[in-house]
């Protein structure tokens, strides 16, 4: 079975998933019958598409060279994103185009158009299902297209997998987490005498922090995972505005090391509870789950009623994880496991 997929951004998630499909082909065909081809790739510089495929080792090589989509084979320099995506003959969108929370970008407009078409998407893009989650969800519904999104939330921490196919019937009574280890790293950091400035620029030395960190400092991306996690999980139909958000700007060295007197330690931490949703600086007991996710950890604690308590971390420092999970999503769907937007996405 060929799998035709078009690779919207080509930024460190999608070069790193070109080279586990590169280094996982043999694997995939051997243990699954799935083989992709890469018909169409598509950056910031424009869209190029070649129905023979592009060799995904290629890919990577001219992207690593400083070249551009513009200067590849097939490249299309008058058409647009929508225009393309109306007419791509292929079967899965691997979108991992930059977050724009605000309009969506070409995230949510060539979600929207595959979905329509009947061509499934895995994401890696939080925006779309923050901005249009339940409508996003309709068109796959009704289209018979797959839509997965577990990259969104933690990288290759399968929170949104646990929640839909492992705790089946369950309520959950809370969930807490936390979803963003650039606040964690810096939290640390000032813990053990850093400023909040230093410990910042510790992180964006590191590569860890943005530029303009202000959506990992101020505790947004950790709400828009929130977000995700609420409609997917919680059956809440949540927007950013159901939930309360506070960051960590405000935390200083002097308040990380009284509680620590104290026996606990600040995180930045999502909870779900209550039918309550938000996002804050929390005190926790040093002996706890969560004060032991630290540094570069991201980790989610889920309690339900037919269960127990959940505890599950992960270490990532690299956009591997993320990239590997934006995979695993396209063999569910080209396989017709589990899912939540509709009939499964079985394949003739």
């Amino acid at each position: 079975m060929t799998i035709r997929v078009a690779m919207i951004g080509l930024g460190n998630v999608n070069r790193n998933l070109l080279t586990i499909l590169s280094n996982k082909k043999d694997r995939l065909k051997n243990d699954f019958q799935i083989e992709f081809k890469v018909v169409c790739v598509a950056d910031s510089s424009g869209i190029a598409v070649d129905s023979n495929g592009y060799n995904p080792e290629q890919i990577c090589a001219l992207k690593v060279s400083g070249k551009k989509v513009r200067d590849f084979s097939g490249y299309l320099s008058e058409e647009k994103i929508e225009t393309v995506m109306q007419n791509i003959d292929c079967d899965l969108i691997f979108e991992a185009s930059p977050v724009d929370l605000k309009t969506g970008g070409a995230g949510l407009t060539v979600s929207r158009i595959a979905l329509q078409r009947g061509i499934s998407v895995v994401l890696a893009n939080k925006a779309p299902l923050v901005l249009a989650f339940q409508e996003l969800h309709l068109l796959a519904k009704k289209n018979h297209a797959g839509l997965r999104y577990s990259a969104t939330v933690c990288g290759g921490l399968p929170v949104i997998n646990i929640g839909q196919r492992d705790m089946i019937a369950a309520n959950v009574t809370k969930l807490c987490g936390i979803f963003n280890s650039t606040s964690n790293f810096i939290l640390d950091e000032m813990a053990i005498g850093r400023s909040y400035t230093d410990a910042l620029a510790e992180a964006q030395r590191l590569g860890i922090a943005e530029a303009d960190p202000s959506l990992d400092v101020e505790g947004w991306d950790t709400a828009n995972k929130l977000a995700i996690i609420a409609n997917s999980i919680l059956n809440y139909q949540a927007t950013l505005q159901d939930i309360k958000v506070e960051g960590i700007t405000h935390i200083t060295t002097e308040m990380l090391q009284r509680e620590r007197a104290q026996g606990r330690v600040i995180r930045l931490l999502a909870i779900a509870e209550n039918d309550s949703l938000s996002v804050k600086p929390t005190p926790i007991r040093e002996e706890e789950f969560l004060a032991n996710c630290s540094g570069w950890e991201m980790g989610v604690e889920i309690h339900s009623d037919i269960y127990g308590i959940m505890y599950h971390k992960l270490w990532e420092r690299e956009p591997v994880p993320t990239a590997a999970s934006m995979l695993r999503d396209a063999v569910n769907i080209c396989c017709g496991h589990w899912g939540k937007s509709g009939a499964l996405c079985i394949r003739d």
